[in-house]
């Protein structure tokens, strides 16, 4: 539960239901056509019906409510929503079960408006929307609540409160069972989770781990060099918007762009520092690659080696073992890669990465790739890497 300190004067009972409490900001008598307040909303707390012949703009600014209009549903609202409440619309807004709210509310020509305030909103009608976010989190494992709370301290979740029962198994598995099976530096999870949520292609999630991994001490560059490591992979236009993304993160969180750059080879060796850590990484089967190709095609295994490894896996910020086990993250993620795979597996293996730590690796993805990916991850792990008594 979260609870703000209370500032203010208490609204009056016969308008509002809970605990609910007023400061004016700017008032008709300061010489402005306009009220300006903060409301601040316990838990349950909420407004009667009522209108206004003006209409009403609210910024939801700290917590969770519901906002509800005449004859629509329950909407659920919380920090940084924006509701625009038409003239004369009868409505209602409040706290959520569970949590504190407060916002804004803007009232424009005072001197025409007139608010009508009605009946009560009754617990029946309070309580249509289903299942409030403590019923979740009493259902939330320790364990869960936890590791949720190790990336995103103080979170509150929409999902939480319109799927509890989608929360309730995912978060035990991910964030208990998941991460229960085997001890992984929480920095590496989560550089992990994030490279395989833009081979996935989610945005949303990539933003919540962008932020988690700011959160558990990743730094800036990291999360840089795990974005620029996907271009080779996953395409440009696939990684664009992701950069965008990370940006906005970062400026959110005071972090001056551009960052220093880490780049290590120029126009004049890329091509052999390139081939020199493909080699590196992959041994005589790179000669065998250029030996085997076509002629009309050679170019390919030279844009390998100069832009793929000497743009880019040669780069500092990441070591080579997290580097091998982010690209098998990308590829995991896409699917319809199990060559590729194959050979980042052995890849893997030739920096010092084991059986277990890709096991772990694919563990850890499970939740946010899916089952069938992570088999064909592991069929290609037990042709490389096989099992062994």
């Amino acid at each position: 539960m979260n609870s703000f300190s209370q500032k203010g004067i208490q609204a009056p009972k016969e308008w509002f239901t809970g605990t609910v409490w007023l400061n004016m900001a700017v008032k008709p008598d300061e010489g402005y056509n306009v009220n300006i307040g903060t409301v601040t909303f316990e838990p349950k707390a909420r407004t009667n019906w009522h209108s206004h012949t003006s209409g009403q703009i609210l910024f939801v600014i700290e917590g969770i409510g519901y906002y509800q209009e005449i004859g629509k549903p329950i909407q659920l609202i919380q920090k940084g929503d924006v509701v625009k409440i038409p003239k004369n619309v009868k409505h209602w807004h409040g706290a959520s079960h569970n949590n504190s709210m407060r916002h804004i509310a803007i009232i424009s020509d005072v001197d025409k408006d007139k608010t009508e305030w009605y009946e009560p909103v009754n617990d029946a009608d309070y309580n249509s929307f289903k299942t409030p976010v403590y019923e979740v989190e009493n259902r939330l494992s320790t364990k869960a609540i936890m590791n949720h709370e190790e990336l995103w301290p103080n979170y509150i979740s929409k999902i939480k409160e319109t799927d509890p029962d989608l929360i309730e198994i995912f978060e035990n598995f991910a964030f208990d069972d998941v991460i229960s099976h085997h001890e992984m530096d929480v920095k590496l999870r989560t550089i992990l989770i994030l490279a395989s949520t833009i081979g996935s292609q989610s945005l949303t999630e990539y933003r919540m781990f962008a932020n988690a991994a700011l959160n558990v001490g990743v730094s800036p560059v990291e999360i840089k060099e795990v974005l620029y490591q996907a271009v080779p992979y996953v395409g440009i236009s696939k990684v664009i918007d992701f950069i965008t993304v990370t940006n906005e993160v970062f400026l959110e969180n005071n972090i001056n762009l551009p960052l220093e750059s880490q780049a290590v080879t120029n126009p004049n060796n890329r091509l052999e520092k390139g081939l020199g850590i493909q080699k590196n990484i992959f041994g005589n089967r790179i000669d065998d690659m250029y030996k085997n190709s076509p002629k009309d095609l050679l170019h390919i295994q030279e844009f390998l080696s100069a832009n793929c490894f000497g743009d880019y896996v040669t780069r500092n910020g990441l070591d080579a073992k997290t580097r091998e086990m982010v690209t098998l993250s990308f590829l995991i993620a896409l699917g319809g890669t199990e060559n590729q795979i194959k050979g980042h597996i052995q890849g893997n293996a030739n920096v010092g990465n084991s059986r277990q730590d890709l096991i772990n690796l694919i563990t850890q993805l499970l939740p946010y790739v899916g089952y069938p990916r992570t088999l064909n991850a592991i069929a290609c792990l037990n042709e490389i890497l096989p099992y062994k008594n």
